[in-house]
């Protein structure tokens, strides 16, 4: 197996990995994974995620919670679907190790080191920056003009493109 293919398939996996935990996460505060106190539910429903992220978040004035709890979801539901679909592959995996550092950085400071070293958010951070730093660029193609006697920037050529 080539380190090339090896590059793809691990692309892929963290990919997948990320959006699941994304999406499920999403899926738990919805309700969908099951009610509250059930095996394998954090919250269970939204009431108990709006707790969590209070609890998480002690130095937001509560009544800003509600829309920080749904700015958060929103946010983690459009990361999952982009990891999924590989919409801009390192700005979406980058914008996840962001979200990712940032819930590491609350949970430790709300809950200790060990919350988020027991939920793998570090991990989570790691694999994140892994997958922005070997996923294909997104790129825009700049045909070369061969008959031009003169070199010529690149900005007079994007915007010869740009003129088609």
């Amino acid at each position: 197996m080539t380190n090339e293919r090896i590059l793809q398939i691990t692309r892929v996996v963290l990919r997948v990995a990320l959006a699941s935990a994304f999406l499920a996460a999403v899926a738990d505060r919805l309700g969908l994974l099951g009610p509250y106190g059930s095996r394998n539910v954090s919250w269970g429903d939204w009431k108990h995620f709006e707790g969590y992220v209070a609890d998480l978040n002690w130095f937001v004035p509560k009544g800003l919670i509600p829309a920080l709890s749904t700015v958060e979801t929103v946010i983690e539901a459009a990361l999952g679907v982009g990891l999924l679909v590989g919409f801009y592959p390192r700005i979406v995996a980058w914008s996840s190790a962001a979200l990712l550092g940032s819930f590491a950085l609350t949970m430790t400071i709300a809950l200790g080191v060990l919350a988020p070293l027991g939920y793998g958010v570090f991990t989570a951070v790691g694999a994140a920056l892994v997958l922005g730093a070997i996923a294909a660029p997104h790129t825009v193609v700049v045909p070369e003009v061969a008959t031009d006697p003169k070199p010529r920037s690149r900005l007079s050529m994007l915007t010869d493109v740009l003129k088609m």
